[in-house]
């Protein structure tokens, strides 16, 4: 798996420019992915992922337009199933969920 700076970065997918990732240092957070453009980057945008198989924007600081996030949040819940499996893999525990 792809490495930047000091923390491992499971890539999930990428959507044109966008890469969908897990932060390996964050397993004790609910289950979330960051979207960036281009690599990964510190300020990336957040997404919780519900347990009903939907998103909520934890934040926006990758500044990603409003059209694209929305397209990228359906993406996002559309990949459900294979999320929570990357998460499960990765982090090696159950996931929970932010709601």
């Amino acid at each position: 798996m792809p490495r930047t700076g000091e923390y491992n970065l499971p890539n999930l997918f990428q959507v044109k420019n966008y890469r969908v990732f897990f932060w390996s240092n964050e397993n004790d957070e609910p289950i979330h992915v960051h979207i960036s453009k281009g690599r990964p980057m510190p300020n990336s945008t957040k997404i919780w992922i519900t347990s009903e198989g939907g998103c909520i924007i934890a934040n926006n600081n990758g500044r990603i337009p409003r059209r694209e996030l929305n397209e990228l949040l359906e993406i996002i819940s559309a990949q459900y199933y294979l999320i929570c499996g990357e998460w499960e893999e990765h982090f090696r525990k159950d996931i929970k969920y932010y709601c």
